[in-house]
């Protein structure tokens, strides 16, 4: 008899892990700095990375509409922050983008 074991996929990435990525980014979204510093953009691109799925992009998505109010993050720099560390992502950073994917 051979057992073969199917591995179980989880999400490459949580809302916590991708939150705290972000921390070298917190003086761009919040006002504080006029450009986004490579570590940010280091950030944004490897959780950009990690969001294999529509399932994992979805729930990034949701996060960081929850977390953003309460970070204080000016929607317009979320915005700008793909863009400007030259990431294309497939959903925008909008509080008002519809997540459901």
């Amino acid at each position: 008899m051979i057992l073969v074991a199917k591995p179980k996929l989880v999400d490459p990435i949580t809302c916590q892990e991708a939150l705290m990525s972000l921390i070298p980014c917190r003086p761009f979204l919040t006002g504080g700095a006029s450009t986004p510093i490579p570590q940010c953009c280091l950030a944004v691109a490897n959780i950009n990375a990690a969001a294999t799925t529509p399932t994992t992009r979805r729930d990034l998505c949701r996060c960081f509409k929850k977390a953003g109010p309460g970070a204080s993050v000016v929607p317009d720099k979320a915005n700008q922050l793909p863009r400007l560390c030259g990431v294309r992502v497939i959903v925008p950073i909008d509080l008002t983008v519809n997540c459901g994917l």
